[in-house]
């Protein structure tokens, strides 16, 4: 049955999805390239990606969470991470960064701004690490410890 311009209707039992597919990546590569710095934060972001590793929620934030104490200048930003049965307390100031991870245990820690983590820290024996560089812009860290890796949220610092 053709319609009023004498055409048959289109049924697509015809079309080839996978043709159709590539015709549309070319087109797509041609009239609207991804930039080449999209591309590379997109590499970046991927080879920060760890399989294995547990995500630490963020369950406190003195930022959001704490009732702001009047008078008080240069407070420190308090932050807490959670997975599973780790805990990771967080302490950021414009001298560093201190923290805790409990239950206490060893752990390497990186501080992540990016696709280079920065120095390596370690716990004590009470599960304590220091840095004396405070992280800028966005960060997270990542902990390895004798049951696995854990990477807490992104934040802003």
């Amino acid at each position: 049955m053709s319609n009023v311009n004498g055409e048959e209707p289109f049924d697509g039992d015809e079309l080839d999805l996978d043709l159709l597919e590539a015709e549309l990546r070319q087109a797509a590569a041609i009239l609207d390239p991804v930039p080449a710095e999209l591309r590379q934060i997109a590499v970046e972001a991927f080879a920060l990606h760890d399989l294995d590793a547990r995500i630490a929620e963020l369950t406190f934030d003195s930022v959001t969470d704490a009732i702001p104490v009047r008078g008080a200048v240069d407070v420190p930003r308090m932050l807490t991470f959670h997975a599973g049965e780790v805990t990771v307390d967080v302490e950021l100031t414009a001298q560093g960064l201190m923290g805790q991870v409990l239950p206490p245990q060893s752990a390497r820690i990186e501080v992540l701004r990016g696709p280079q983590a920065g120095s390596p820290l370690s716990t004590d024996d009470m599960g304590r690490f220091t840095s004396a560089e405070p992280p800028a812009g966005p960060f997270a860290l990542r902990l390895r410890t004798g049951e696995g890796v854990v990477v807490t949220d992104w934040l802003t610092a």
